[in-house]
């Protein structure tokens, strides 16, 4: 099979048995224990991956090496024999062992095992982007061991998926733009995979250009002007490839940008010569799967000249601790907290139990506003009203309620360096607090990162307006 790295991904590979993933490293000397778990299951699962075949810097001889010894401890393995990283190893072997011309039977062995366990345990019971990885591992499998069995599966849950995960507007129906970006990383390479090796894998081509165009636009729109994303939900920087990585793959595959506006992902983007802002106005992803969401309706990011100004406070870890459960609360998103309330039910790492519903009430290319109801048992909604002027954004809040007494709380989160109240271009003024302070959050651009910055806490009673003006 042909195949071609377009995409060179961050190096975690460091040479000899050390390993850096998700700002973790360890040493792990003459043997790799395939199997480690100080670090969390994430890790363990990235270890199994082999996604540093991926980087700028390694051979063939030194990926031979480490998939030789992957082998040599084949029947030891744990996580990585889970049909997730399976259908991750597939994709990474197989593009290695293609670019570089290998054939090694050993390797050949253990590719028809893995694709074997996962044709017969798809993560149907996972759904979301599992099972959408499951059928783009068998159809790299599938059509590198000419197995049309494989093939067939991989179609029947790729054509289902994309149809059902990728929305009208292009986005991911996860609504997280990180993995929406891994998701069409995986859809280009599928596209790349049929321009050069046919086959009768070429049926699905007009669906995979069609999905990637739609998922180009979406990114181009969702992608502010210094080629980062908004950290909406679980999204981090440096785990999927940048915008600008995928784009030029695109224009090398011949795809165009299919320009669609923003609207069934739930985003909007309010935008002129200075401020940029990328707001979500939706829900929070599919009923039936929002394990990858955060209770943030309303919230959003906001740069200045370029320059990112106020942000998502970002995902640092996946583990169901109480780092996790803060990263998904509302109170450490750019929206109201209302009566002490988290908007939906975030709990145990990947669960939501109740949760709000986010209604659009204007849409427009200066104005959007949109209602938040439902805050659990509570008889509430809150209204939010952003208006974009040449050189100012303003952010109206109403809420509204039949409790006697509402507490909220409005939240900026800062981008690191930024010092509200000091910066002499760019004034925020409020009206209709109660009281206001600035205090420090952990920013989180990066799993296991955080960088102490400062967030504005404005409370009030029914009514805040805020404007941030150039």
């Amino acid at each position: 099979m042909i195949f071609s790295k377009k995409i060179i991904l961050p190096q975690t590979w460091m040479g000899g048995g050390k390993f850096r993933f998700i700002n973790l490293e360890k040493d792990f000397g003459d043997k790799i224990d395939w199997n480690y778990a100080a670090f969390g299951k994430l890790w363990t699962y990235n270890l199994n991956y082999f996604e540093w075949l991926m980087q700028e810097d390694i051979s063939a001889e030194d990926g031979l090496k480490s998939i030789h010894e992957f082998i040599n401890h084949y029947d030891e393995i744990k996580d990585g024999h889970e049909p997730f990283p399976i259908s991750l190893r597939l994709l990474n072997w197989i593009k290695f062992i293609s670019e570089n011309d290998i054939q090694d039977a050993r390797i050949n062995e253990v590719i028809h095992l893995d694709a074997w366990r996962l044709y017969h345990h798809p993560e149907y019971h996972l759904l979301g982007n599992h099972l959408l990885e499951n059928g783009f591992g068998l159809f790299f499998a599938g059509n590198y061991l000419n197995d049309d069995k494989l093939l067939d599966l991989a179609e029947k849950i790729l054509r289902a998926e994309l149809e059902e995960q990728i929305l009208p507007d292009g986005g991911h129906f996860e609504l997280s733009p990180m993995y929406h970006q891994h998701m069409l990383f995986r859809v280009l390479d599928c596209i790349q995979l049929i321009h050069k090796n046919g086959h009768y894998s070429r049926q699905l081509l007009p669906l995979l250009t069609d999905k990637a165009e739609k998922m180009l636009g979406w990114l181009a729109s969702m992608t502010f002007d210094d080629g980062t994303i908004p950290l909406f939900n679980d999204s981090a920087n440096n785990i999927a490839p940048t915008s600008g990585q995928l784009f030029a793959y695109a224009r090398e595959l011949g795809l165009h940008v299919k320009k669609t506006e923003l609207k069934e992902s739930g985003y909007r983007r309010l935008k002129n010569d200075r401020l940029d802002c990328i707001i979500d106005v939706g829900n929070i992803g599919p009923d039936y799967i929002p394990g990858h969401a955060h209770a943030d309706s309303l919230s959003f990011e906001l740069q200045v000249d370029g320059r990112p100004f106020i942000v998502d406070t970002g995902t640092s870890t996946y583990e169901a601790n109480e780092v996790r459960q803060q990263e998904r609360s509302t109170s450490v998103h750019n929206t109201v907290v209302v009566d002490g309330c988290n908007q939906s039910e975030v709990w145990g790492g990947f669960r939501v139990a109740r949760r709000v519903q986010v209604d659009v009430l204007c849409d427009e290319k200066n104005h959007i506003e949109a209602i938040v109801r439902g805050y659990s048992d509570k008889n509430i909604s809150h209204t939010r009203r952003f208006t974009l002027e040449n050189n100012s954004l303003i952010i109206e809040d109403e809420v509204k309620g039949s409790h006697a007494t509402i507490n909220n709380i409005c939240f900026f989160h800062f981008y690191p360096a930024v010092k509200p109240g000091y910066t002499s271009d760019i004034s925020i003024i409020t009206e209709g607090e109660t009281s206001k302070k600035v205090m420090n959050f952990n920013y989180a651009p990066e799993f296991n990162k955080h960088i102490v910055s400062d967030c504005l806490e404005v409370k009030f009673d029914k009514k805040l307006k805020v404007s941030i003006s150039l």
